[in-house]
Parts: structure tokens; C-alpha cells; sequence
């Protein structure tokens, strides 16, 4: 017992010897723990909020989208500015462009697609889908050569925007009288099982129509309706 008090009382005599020494510099390091859980707690708790009022918002510009009332919904996104959260940023800019380009104004449009394909912030798949959607609406106006530059990264069997960026890239093809290089590449967007059955259909027969079997199913595609001809609207849409 007595060498157990001897211990204790050596061991607070160090303690109080370390207060004296540290004990400011203790104090001072606890009190910024204390601040910054504080801050994080605080952040972490405007983060959810921010997120949630953007997602209400996306949501009710997007029901009056729908509902035609594109005015109303381009008045809905006015909160998703430059500082909102960055997806929902984003989806917000991409909406300006859909409701732009509805109402028949392509070049505010396409300024607003390119902004998004060249903001290095964005994350990559936005900036592929922007960059799709600004080469569609300007594709008429763009060097056949200029499409290809531009998709071509993105028009190859297993990326997500392959049907999409494919098929424009084909009819830029064609619009250079390069039909073996449009035929190939229709019929391997016709084949692929993870592009929309619409798509596979029309490149199905633009791929035919060029002298390329695309055709995996003889009764299912006899039973496909025909699509515009190479180099004509819906054909050619995104």
C-alpha cells in the first residue's frame, strides 16, 4: 500500500509538472478541436440543406418542363446558380440548354452545352453529354471533319455515349462520301445491346442502306419501321 501511494502520488506530482509546462499549449489545441468539430458539424449540416432546397428546385423545373410550361421552369432553376451544388449545378445548365433549344434558340444553346463540355470542374460525363448535345444542335453548321475530331474519342463500342456519338460521327462520314467508313460503324451501333432500341433500329438500316449487314434478327428488323434517309432529321438526332 505504501508503495501504491508513493506511485500515485509520483504520478500526479509528473502530471501537474507536464500542466505547468503544456498546459496553455493543451488548452489552446482542445479549444481548436473543439472549434473545427464545431465548423464541420456546421458545414456538414449546410451541405444537406443546400442539396436538398437544389434538388426541390431541379424537381419543380423539370415538372413544369414537362407539363410545357418552359418559362416557368427556366424561372425555377434561377436559385441553381454559379454557387450551387455541383451536380445539381450542372443538370441546371444542361436544362437551360434543353428549354433553349425548345424554344428555338440554338446558338444560346450550344453556348450554353460548350460552356459545360469545357469547364475542367465538370465531371466527365457531363462534359461528354454536353459535348454530344452541342456538336447535334451545331452539326449542320460544322465542318464534317471538325464532328469527327470531336466525337470520335467517344464513338467506340463500350462507352456510354457510343450509340449517340457513333451515329453522328457516321453522318459526318457521309457527308464526306466516306460510306465504308459509315456502313462499319452503323452496324456496330445496330449490334451493340447496350444502345437504345430506337437508335440499333435506324442504324440498322443506314447500315443496309450502304451495303453493311447489320441484321442479327431477320423477323425482328423486318418488322422495324423505315427511318429518314442518311444526312436527314430524325436519322441523324442524338
Amino acid at each position: 500500500m505504501f508503495l501504491r501511494e508513493v506511485d500515485d502520488a509520483l504520478r500526479e506530482d509528473q502530471l501537474l509538472d507536464v500542466w505547468r509546462n503544456h498546459g496553455r499549449t493543451i488548452a489552446v489545441v482542445l479549444g481548436l478541436a473543439l472549434i473545427g468539430l464545431a465548423a464541420w458539424l456546421w458545414y456538414g449540416e449546410r451541405e444537406q440543406s443546400t442539396a436538398g432546397k437544389a434538388g426541390e428546385s431541379l424537381i419543380v423545373a423539370l415538372d413544369q418542363v414537362e407539363a410545357g410550361r418552359l418559362d416557368a421552369g427556366a424561372r425555377a432553376l434561377a436559385p441553381l446558380g454559379a454557387d450551387g451544388p455541383d451536380g445539381a449545378r450542372v443538370a441546371a445548365q444542361l436544362m437551360r440548354a434543353g428549354i433553349a433549344l425548345e424554344q428555338g434558340r440554338k446558338a444560346e444553346a450550344a453556348r450554353i452545352y460548350a460552356a459545360v463540355a469545357a469547364d475542367d470542374a465538370t465531371p466527365g460525363p457531363y462534359r461528354d453529354l454536353a459535348t454530344i448535345r452541342e456538336v447535334a444542335v451545331t452539326f449542320d453548321t460544322l465542318p464534317p471533319e471538325r464532328v469527327i475530331a470531336r466525337l470520335k474519342p467517344l464513338a467506340v463500342p463500350g462507352n456510354a455515349f457510343f450509340g449517340s456519338a457513333g451515329e453522328l460521327v457516321g453522318a459526318a462520314y457521309l457527308k464526306q462520301g466516306r460510306g465504308e467508313l459509315a456502313g462499319p460503324l452503323f452496324a456496330a451501333i445496330a449490334k451493340d445491346r447496350n444502345v437504345p432500341e430506337s437508335l440499333r433500329a435506324r442504324t440498322r438500316q443506314l447500315a443496309g442502306l450502304l451495303g453493311v449487314d447489320a441484321v442479327e434478327d431477320p423477323e425482328r428488323a423486318a418488322s422495324q419501321s423505315p427511318v429518314s434517309a442518311p444526312g436527314t432529321g430524325p436519322a441523324l438526332a442524338p
